[in-house]
C-alpha cells in the first residue's frame, strides 16, 4: 500500500493536501454539561424557595416564608455567577 507524503492515512476522510477537521477540545463538552446541570439546580432551588414562601404565606409561618425568600436569593446569586462564567467562556 502506497502512502502519499501529503496523505497521512489511506482511509483519511479529507482530500490529499487538505487540512484535517478540527478535533474537539477535551473537557469542553463536559464544561457545557456542567453549566446546564448547575443552571437546572439553580432553577430547582428557586422553585423550592417559591414553594416555601407560598406555603409560609398561606400558613402565616414567617420562618418558612423567610426560608423561601432566602432560597430564592441564593438561586439568584448562583445564576448571576453562571452568567459571569458564560460571559468569560465566549
Amino acid at each position: 500500500m502506497d502512502l502519499q507524503p501529503d496523505h497521512p492515512h489511506p482511509r483519511a476522510r479529507w482530500a490529499p493536501g487538505a487540512t484535517p477537521p478540527a478535533r474537539p477540545v477535551p473537557g469542553k463538552k463536559r464544561e457545557n454539561i456542567m453549566g446546564v446541570v448547575d443552571k437546572a439546580k439553580n432553577a430547582a432551588q428557586d422553585a423550592k424557595g417559591k414553594a416555601k414562601e407560598a406555603a409560609g404565606k398561606s400558613t402565616d409561618n414567617d420562618r418558612l416564608e423567610t426560608e423561601g425568600k432566602a432560597d430564592q436569593s441564593k438561586a439568584d446569586v448562583k445564576n448571576a455567577g453562571e452568567k459571569v462564567k458564560d460571559a468569560f467562556k465566549h
